[in-house]
């Protein structure tokens, strides 16, 4: 009897641009910044905008790529965003699963 494994129902052109988004989000000095400093834990925005010294307009601009691509995650008390790292995202860039897109010898 032969012993087929299930495969994932996921369309490779799919699976490309979700990280197109993604590594688009993260080719830029800027959003690179704003995600380092977010490592440090989460950050109101108007710290942020004081932190790397960008006004608050810009600085939305990027966070909402940012979210966009679900690589920060905000939470809305009162009047303030709070931002932080996606570390489940952060990761999953990070991960083997990752790598084998483009070296599926070594999956």
């Amino acid at each position: 009897m032969e012993h087929n494994l299930p495969l994932k129902d996921i369309s490779l052109e799919s699976t490309f641009s979700a990280y197109e988004s993604k590594f688009k989000a993260l080719a830029d000095k800027k959003r690179l910044h704003i995600l380092n400093l977010l490592c440090q834990g989460e950050i109101c925005v108007c710290d942020l905008s004081e932190m790397i010294e960008m006004p608050q307009s810009k600085l939305s601009y990027h966070l909402k790529i940012l979210l966009d691509a679900g690589l920060i995650l905000k939470e809305t008390r009162g009047t303030w965003s709070y931002y932080k790292i996606n570390e489940q995202e952060i990761n999953h860039l990070l991960s083997p699963e990752l790598c084998c897109l483009f070296r599926p010898s070594s999956c």
